[in-house]
Parts: structure tokens; C-alpha cells; sequence
């Protein structure tokens, strides 16, 4: 089994309404907050190594990296193809920081997405502008619906019901 998998099968299959599962979950981020933290504070210098030297640099375990790597993957530069990892395998953490923080926004981490190093990153008017980007990208908005006595949407005049609404 790939180290990918071990941490999916272990990590979600964790029940975060119960003591284990939030401890967990409140240990994991607090870490992830960490390695950030240190990404976050030279944003264009490329971190990179075997998966067990970023843990060790990192502080972090095999599985909480391979956990962290998971999480970073849609945001880096260039794929680390994750699920094929291994702990000896070669892993860039370049990341675009423009996707990082819409991820962060996305994925409702407002522990990551405030974090003070961002504002050495971006404005505030610019991370307002990409928190509404990445917010608004995920509202359905629902056409308006055509009632049976409206006017038909095709301009003939003619009630919908008796028009196009009748086939």
C-alpha cells in the first residue's frame, strides 16, 4: 500500500466527532500551521528534498508529511506525483502562491488563510479580491424560472404554457 493511501485510509477514516479523531485532526493542523508559517515566510525560495528530509526539517512524521503533501499538491508549480510516493522520493514544495491561498480559502482553513505572513505576500485589497474570486467559483446561481403564464422567453408574444412550454 502507498504511503498516500496509508494516510487517506488512516487520517479520513478517523471519526472527528470522537476524542481520537479531534485530537488528531487539532495536532495535524497545528503542525500543517507550522510548516506554513515557514513556507510562507520566503514564498519564492524552493524547498525541496526526499519526503523524509522535509519531515525531519519540518518536524513533522512520514505520515503527517505525506498528509501535508496531499494537501499543498493542486498549489504546487509543478506535480509531485504523490501517489506513488515513497519516503525516499525527490519532492518540490515551489508553490504558486496565488493558488495556495484560494486553496486555503476553498477548503474553509481561516487558520491558514489569515496567517500574518500573507501580508508580506499580498494586499489586502488582493487577498480580498482572490477570496471572493474562489468564493463567488463555487455559488451556483440558478437561472430564473419561466412561470406557465410569463411571456415566452422566444419573443413570440405568446403566453410560455401556449408556446414553448407546450411541448
Amino acid at each position: 500500500m502507498s504511503l498516500l493511501q496509508e494516510w487517506r485510509d488512516y487520517a479520513y477514516g478517523l471519526d472527528e466527532r470522537t476524542m481520537e479523531g479531534k485530537k488528531f485532526w487539532l495536532d495535524y493542523f497545528q503542525q500543517e500551521k507550522g510548516v506554513y508559517e515557514q513556507l510562507l515566510t520566503n514564498p519564492k525560495e524552493e524547498v525541496k528534498g526526499t519526503v523524509k528530509e522535509l519531515a525531519e526539517k519540518f518536524g513533522l512524521s512520514i505520515s503527517y508529511m505525506v498528509g501535508f503533501l496531499d494537501g499543498i499538491e493542486e498549489s504546487l508549480l509543478s506535480a509531485n506525483g504523490i501517489e506513488e510516493i515513497t519516503e525516499d522520493s525527490e519532492v518540490s514544495l515551489a508553490f504558486d502562491p496565488e493558488k495556495l491561498y484560494m486553496n486555503m480559502v476553498g477548503c474553509n482553513a481561516e487558520w491558514l488563510y489569515t496567517l500574518p505572513q500573507w501580508d508580506a505576500i499580498f494586499t489586502e485589497e488582493k487577498r480580498k479580491e482572490l477570496y471572493k474570486t474562489e468564493k463567488s467559483s463555487r455559488t451556483v446561481v440558478k437561472p430564473h424560472k419561466i412561470g406557465r403564464n410569463d411571456p415566452c422567453p422566444c419573443g413570440s408574444g405568446k403566453k410560455y404554457k401556449k408556446c414553448c412550454g407546450a411541448n
